[in-house]
This record gives C-alpha cells, sequence and structure tokens, in this order.
C-alpha cells in the first residue's frame, strides 16, 4: 500500500491529526491525514506490511526552505526530501519511496539526480501538473526518459489533465520505448505521406484499439509504401507494408507471406497477432 505522507497540510487543519509522535514541533508544517494516521496507530507493530511515499512537490515546499533558497531549486527539493526523510527515519519507518516533483522538467530532472546521489531509498519519478494529454505527455517523456536513462527512478507516474487511463497508456509507452518493460504490440507506424497506398494513421488507430487485450510481446510494423516497408517488416515480427492497387503485403517473422486487400488489412493483421500471441504463450 502506497501512502502520500507528505502532503504539507497545517498541523492545525481540522481535518487531520498526529498520532503517537514524541514531538510534533518538530515537523514543519508536515501533517498526516486521518487515513494515514490511523493505519500508523493500527500496525505499529506490523511496518512491513506498508510503504509511504514521502513526496516533495516545488509547489509546496516549507516556508524556511523556502526564504533560504528564495524560490523552488533542486537544492530546496533536495533539502526538503532529506529533512523528511529523517522524520520517517526517526520514527522507525523505513518501507517509503521518495519523489521531488516540479512542473518545470529541467527543475524535476536536477533534483531527481541530486537526490540520487544523496540517499538510496527507491525514487517515484513525475512530471507533476504536467498539463494537457498532449503537452504533459510531452514534458513526461521528457523527464521521465531521460532520468531512467541515466538508471534513476524505480516508479513512475505521469500527470495529466485528462482521464487517468491515458496517463498509464503514456506511462506504459515510456517505458515500452526505452526497453524497460515488454509488453504488448509495439507498433512501428509512417506519419502522413503521399506515397501510401493505404490510411496508415487511421489503421494504426484501429489496431491500437483491438491489441490492446494483447500481454504478449510483439512488434508490428504498418508502413505505407514499399519504399521503408520491406526494411521496417524485416523487423519486426509481423508487418504490413503498401502496395500497388490494393495489394498489400503481408510479412510474418521478417518473411514474405501473402499479399492482403486494403480493407482485409485489419482483420488479417488482428487474427495474425492473435495467432502469433497465443503460440509465444505456449513455449
Amino acid at each position: 500500500m502506497g501512502i502520500n505522507l507528505t502532503n504539507f497540510l497545517s498541523s492545525q487543519s481540522k481535518n487531520t491529526k498526529m498520532i503517537d509522535f514524541q514531538d510534533l514541533d518538530h515537523l514543519d508544517g508536515l501533517s498526516i491525514s486521518v487515513v494515514s494516521a490511523n493505519l500508523y496507530k493500527d500496525i505499529r507493530d506490523d511496518l512491513t506490511m506498508f510503504y509511504f511515499r514521502e513526496g516533495v512537490n516545488a509547489g509546496s515546499l516549507e516556508k524556511d526552505i523556502l526564504e533560504k533558497y528564495k524560490e523552488p531549486c533542486p537544492e530546496a527539493l533536495v533539502e526538503s526530501a532529506l529533512r523528511n526523510i529523517k522524520i520517517l527515519e526517526d520514527q522507525n519507518f523505513f518501507n517509503f519511496k521518495v519523489s521531488v516533483k516540479s512542473s518545470d522538467v529541467f527543475l524535476s530532472i536536477a533534483a531527481y539526480r541530486q537526490l540520487s546521489e544523496a540517499m538510496d531509498y527507491p525514487l517515484h519519478l513525475g512530471i507533476t501538473e504536467a498539463g494537457s494529454f498532449v503537452t504533459g505527455s510531452v514534458k513526461s517523456s521528457i523527464g521521465l526518459g531521460s532520468l531512467l536513462l541515466d538508471g534513476i527512478g524505480d516508479t513512475i507516474r505521469v500527470s495529466l489533465s485528462d482521464d487517468p487511463v491515458k496517463e498509464v497508456k503514456i506511462g506504459n509507452e515510456i517505458l515500452k520505448s526505452l526497453g524497460l518493460r515488454n509488453r504488448g504490440v509495439k507498433i512501428i507506424s509512417c506519419p502522413s505521406c503521399a506515397r501510401q497506398a493505404f490510411q496508415v494513421i487511421d489503421t494504426v488507430k484501429i489496431l491500437e484499439e483491438k491489441l490492446s487485450h494483447i500481454k504478449t510481446p510483439i512488434t508490428l510494423s504498418i508502413i505505407g509504401c514499399v519504399v521503408n516497408g520491406p526494411g521496417e517488416a524485416a523487423l519486426t515480427d509481423i508487418g504490413i507494408t503498401g502496395g500497388g492497387k490494393g495489394n498489400n503485403m503481408l510479412y510474418l517473422s521478417g518473411v514474405q507471406s501473402e499479399k492482403v486487400l486494403t480493407g482485409q488489412i485489419i482483420n488479417k493483421v488482428v487474427s495474425e497477432v492473435e495467432k502469433m500471441a497465443a503460440q509465444l504463450e505456449k513455449k
């Protein structure tokens, strides 16, 4: 179970309650919600069942730290994180991960890099309040991708002003693109182009939906012409390359298999992917 410990609520809030801490004054505005407090009370003798996320946010730094650094900066986020880690350690809490989030990509990256050098607890990566679907996805991909490529990070969260399901999809795609997650169908497809023998964009959208239930790792190339198609198909498990007069070529394991009419592409690809997934799952 993960609990966001550092909500930075006022210690005087009527909606919060501190339980069983020796000295509340040193918490400097850090409070634990009623739910967290009750959990703490109930599981005091068996804390190994739970972990906490000790989360620092650039928009809600402690007053004294903000006064010291004048504005949110990597050093400020790291100091806040280390302070709150000490609070948990003093209470014999060691099952937690840490985040130092900001809506600024560069600030987040720098803070996470500094924190990774300063402590050994798991890091929860995220670009907080990243924005709308497109903007937030781009910012999250840059921020999380840069850190993950450096070997920094244990869990991730993509924060979008959109459906949470889309957050999960973007997070999965980031991991798949970096080779850190090998699950589901990975589609390689081309952009709009005058050489396309069929509507690649529409085809890919439909295939993504129809193949979303596949969990077996399979690579699929959807290329609309013979210029780049054969080369991509040779590197994927299944491939479709556009051809003249609606005759497109299906590739299986990099080898030409059969011609497929444009109107049959979706059904044929879905069928072949499901067939390959079933075969791989039996191995």
